[in-house]
């Protein structure tokens, strides 16, 4: 009786975890089925079933060169991720195994940011941004999204890092080791495993960002984010061409993710168990 009811349950969830997954995955799939028709059989009604027109495709890279924001969106995410990783694991190192009073108190703060409305700050930076010569530059970008991104890299890597065991670190000091052999030849690779899913979770975060790309640049710099967002005209939303703009938007991080899914999870699971 109890192994009925236990397998009844197995199922249950299985069977609600892949309803949730299908509601989750369907507004991705809808856009794609939409791409794949004409623009006025996008505009006639919800139909699930394509035409496979690649008209919109063609127009989309006929109206507006795609490899150009693709490359803006790998170096601005990735450049970001980089100058994140740099600042992040030496400030989660000193968190981590140097503590104050005030450590949680800074974690919360930094935390805290995250909170902050993105408008509320526009103004001030778009200024910083028009006289320093960093509007519409990569640049610019990069040192945005990192800023953007950067408490919620210290906060994963100081986690990551508290699952570390303290005495492997004095015993490479005892044995002469610096500052930087401490963090470079030791706790880096030991934290392999979460430094990667953070790697993974901020080049996603850079990559899905709107507001601050379609703020801060125009031409040069606009990434897949401005390039979508390129196709909304005065004239009206034409829903088959920014259907279709948007899955080559998404298509390469949906690919990044797919194939890096388990470092993803073990990254994300580092240190959990014991």
């Amino acid at each position: 009786m109890a192994r009925a009811i236990s397998r009844n349950s197995k199922i249950g969830w299985t069977v609600a975890a892949w309803l949730v997954a299908l509601i989750i995955f369907f507004p991705i799939l809808y856009t794609i089925i939409t791409s794949l028709k004409t623009e006025q059989e996008a505009i006639a009604g919800f139909d699930l079933i394509p035409s496979f027109s690649f008209s919109s495709y063609e127009t989309v890279q006929n109206q507006n060169n795609y490899f150009r924001p693709f490359m803006n969106s790998v170096v601005i995410a990735v450049g970001s991720t980089l100058l994140a990783l740099i600042v992040a694991i030496p400030a989660a190192w000193a968190m981590a195994f140097s503590p104050t009073k005030r450590t949680k108190d800074i974690l919360m703060w930094m935390l805290s940011t995250k909170m902050m409305p993105a408008v509320a700050v526009l103004v001030p930076i778009y200024l910083i941004f028009l006289r320093t010569g960093l509007m519409d530059t990569r640049t610019g970008l990069v040192i945005i999204l990192m800023l953007m991104n950067l408490p919620i890299v210290i906060w994963m890597l100081y986690t990551y890092f508290r699952e570390i065991p303290g005495e492997i670190l004095e015993a490479a000091r005892m044995d002469g080791a610096t500052l930087r052999d401490e963090i470079l030849y030791i706790l880096t690779p030991m934290a392999v495993p979460g430094i990667a899913s953070t790697m993974l979770l901020n080049i996603i975060l850079a990559w899905n960002e709107a507001f601050w790309t379609i703020q801060l640049t125009t031409t040069n710099a606009a990434p897949l984010s401005a390039f979508i967002a390129s196709f909304s005209s005065p004239q009206g939303l034409f829903w088959a061409k920014l259907s279709a703009a948007s899955t080559m938007a998404i298509a390469p991080i949906l690919i990044l993710g797919w194939f890096s899914q388990k470092q993803l999870v073990r990254g994300l699971t580092f240190g959990a168990v014991k």
